[in-house]
């Protein structure tokens, strides 16, 4: 088996996304960053608003439209309804970001530093670091969370990851100066074509830092050209959206520029070192990704130093500059996993070689601790899921028993493979575990779901009467109403000379007693809830802007 899966890292590449990225995507509702991204993409069908972007009605300037363009033609093809296709081009872009990450890893451990007299350097192969690699990567929570999510995180990275393999290529190679450049150049603009600077902060300039320290840019003076020409294309991508909005709707671009860079400096301020548990983002690679970052430990394990050296800057490199920012989500530590990845796949190649071998107890209990834990995780899955879920396991017991079986397997698969002291098999192992629960367990997450005051607002898409918004609609309220909401201010009702039969959506808990002022003159009849929460109001994740109260107003007979 471990012969085939490091025959073959393309196909087993493939496999573990297609478990991993594809399986169930449109199970979960879309979450809020989602629903913006899809508002805008079906206004860019309905309205045609592709490059002046809305989001329900409104100018939506936010987000570069790259991701937006993506979601839009899939669902041209497979339909604005389907949450599966309106999901598939991030899932796409990930697989792109995980054979990239297979490419540059193999090149980084490859190639041998380039001496003043030499001009090409001596290529080797080392495809194992490089699967190594890749599977942890997709493997990471976050890369899991991004990959499987509409939104545009995912693609500025993965643009970004491409753009500097060929930025590498660019760096190491005499030939192809131009072909690389250019290549460089066309991903690193799409990149900010997908999220603006974010990746260029968060992931380009970490991996220049480091480099610039370890490789020292030697070779720079006979490429001048092709990376002016490089910055030249970057420029231009990056730009011509910004531009072009500014000049056609100058004072919407520029409050919301302004709004945007506010943000940065006045939002979700956490202190410097709260990135400092980065490496848990991993998740089930979070003691190994400890492990790695112990350099003095690792130096003399490693089988390219000059490689762990750069990634490992590159990694903490990206964490210091991401800690000077004020404003801080654990999200955005996703372009981290990139470089970390890397840096683990170190540990784990040395663990691959010479983990049979081992004699230090200190050495070895760290890996019997998280494999262990993971295969006893498995282990207990069936049991623990028929507590955990209970009586909502009803109408989910096809996934619990297809899950519950392949989770035990595979925990007894990795147990006895640590026992024999066969790390490849139990590495692989995990990788399996962590697609059977994407394949076979995810779809049990509908088990935790359910709220019995749960009412769609899609029924007044279709309504006779005039339906007015007197608060802005949550952006999931906006998707699930299915067109752009018509706003009304208490003014502009107050001021109706003719009020005839129209509905009114508020916000219950904001807007309580916001129609009392038409009372006077008009009839406010209470209808219904709609309530889009997919939990009950019991439960923490319940969140009140996900209900709007429906009015209907009349003329009092």
């Amino acid at each position: 088996m471990r012969a085939y899966i490091e025959k073959h890292p393309y196909l087993t590449i493939i496999i573990l996304w297609f478990f991993v990225f594809t399986a169930h995507l449109g199970t979960l509702y879309p979450n809020i960053m989602e629903a913006r991204n899809f508002v805008t993409a079906r206004e860019m069908i309905t309205d045609g608003n592709w490059i002046l972007t809305t989001m329900d009605g409104l100018p939506r300037y936010e987000k570069p439209p790259l991701p937006t363009w993506l979601t839009a033609a899939s669902a041209q093809v497979f339909g604005l309804d389907n949450i599966a296709a309106l999901r598939l081009p991030a899932a796409i872009v990930t697989l792109a970001l995980l054979f990239m990450m297979y490419s540059l890893s193999r090149s980084i451990v490859t190639q041998k530093f380039m001496q003043c007299e030499v001009e090409v350097r001596e290529l080797t192969n080392d495809k194992l670091y490089a699967l190594i690699t890749t599977l942890i990567l997709g493997t990471s929570f976050y890369i899991i969370f991004a990959g499987r999510n509409g939104t545009w995180d995912i693609f500025a990275h993965s643009f970004m990851l491409i753009g500097i393999y060929f930025l590498f290529q660019l760096f190491e190679l005499k030939s192809a100066n131009y072909k690389n450049a250019l290549l460089a150049g066309l991903f690193i603009g799409l990149s900010f074509m997908s999220k603006g600077p974010v990746s260029h902060y968060a992931l380009l300039l970490p991996f220049l830092i480091a480099y610039g320290f370890i490789y020292k840019f030697k070779g720079f003076h006979k490429k001048w050209l092709p990376i002016i020409l490089m910055i030249v294309l970057i420029a231009a991508l990056s730009s011509w959206w910004a531009i072009y909005i500014y000049q056609m709707d100058t004072a919407e671009a520029t409050r919301i520029a302004e709004k945007e860079s506010s943000r940065w400096i006045g939002y979700e301020l956490k202190p410097f070192y709260y990135y400092w548990s980065f490496f848990t983002q991993s998740g089930i690679w979070t003691i190994p990704a400890f492990i790695c970052l112990l350099y003095p430990y690792l130096k003399s394990r490693v089988s390219n130093l000059k490689a762990y050296q750069f990634a490992l800057l590159w990694t903490v490199a990206a964490v210091v500059l991401l800690s000077l920012i004020p404003t801080k989500k654990s999200r955005y530590l996703l372009p981290v996993l990139i470089p970390l990845a890397m840096t683990v796949g170190f540990y784990i190649q040395f663990l691959f070689n010479n983990f049979h071998s081992l004699t230090s107890k200190l050495e070895k209990w760290p890996v019997y601790f998280n494999y262990g834990l993971i295969a006893t995780i498995g282990i207990a899955f069936p049991l623990g899921a028929f507590l955990y879920f209970g009586d909502n396991l009803d109408g989910n017991y096809f996934f619990y028993i297809l899950s519950s079986i392949a989770l035990f397997a595979t925990g007894v698969f990795i147990f006895y493979q640590l026992r024999k002291k066969n790390f490849a098999l139990t590495f692989y192992g995990t990788v399996a575990f962590v697609m059977l629960v994407m394949s076979l367990g995810f779809p049990l997450s509908e088990a935790l779901l359910g709220n019995p005051t749960y009412n769609s607002i899609s029924v007044l898409k279709e309504s006779e009467t005039p339906v007015y918004v007197l608060n802005d609609l949550a952006p999931e309220m906006v998707w699930d109403y299915g067109k752009a909401s018509i706003k009304i201010t208490k003014e502009e009702l107050i001021n109706r000379e003719a009020l005839q039969e129209i509905g009114i959506l508020t916000y219950p808990s904001i807007e309580k007693n916001s129609l009392d002022f038409l009372k006077e003159k008009y009839r406010v009849e209470w209808k219904e809830t709609f309530d889009l929460n997919p939990v009950d109001s019991s439960k923490n994740s319940y969140k009140n802007r996900l209900k709007n109260d429906y009015y209907i107003i009349s003329r009092k007979k």
